[in-house]
């Protein structure tokens, strides 16, 4: 089953951080991680909850003009991914996640990793 759905939207009404990829990416991540089953009930609360984090950080960040609330929430979205990694990283360790989603969920951290790292340090305006 594919987890990445396109919400039928007109593009005229979407809000123009929805098209950027870091958007798209975190917004795939946060499916992917919701659809892995992650066996063991902590971990998947807890990979949920940062998976979301991060995207929803992401969204209160990028359409602000405040420099300051930018860093503010991509520094929480930061370290929401790097505890999600950490989750999805011991859930495979313990068998609770299979390989497969987690390499998947490895590589979309990453993309997200390095465009937040560039969205830390861009200027606003």
């Amino acid at each position: 089953m594919a987890l990445t759905h396109i919400i039928a939207v007109e593009v005229e009404a979407r809000f123009p951080f929805q098209s950027l990829d870091v958007y798209i990416a975190a917004r795939e991540l946060a499916a992917l991680v919701h659809g892995a089953r992650v066996a063991d009930g902590e971990l998947r609360d807890q990979a949920t909850r940062a998976a979301k984090s991060v995207f929803l950080n992401l969204c209160e960040g990028l359409p602000s003009d405040s420099g300051p609330m930018r860093r503010k929430h991509f520094a929480l979205a930061n370290g929401s991914l790097h505890e999600l990694v950490g989750a999805l990283d011991l859930a495979c360790a313990i068998g609770a996640l299979a390989p497969e989603p987690a390499r998947r969920a490895q590589a979309l951290a990453v993309r997200v990793k390095r465009m937040l790292r560039a969205l830390l340090t861009a200027r606003v305006g």
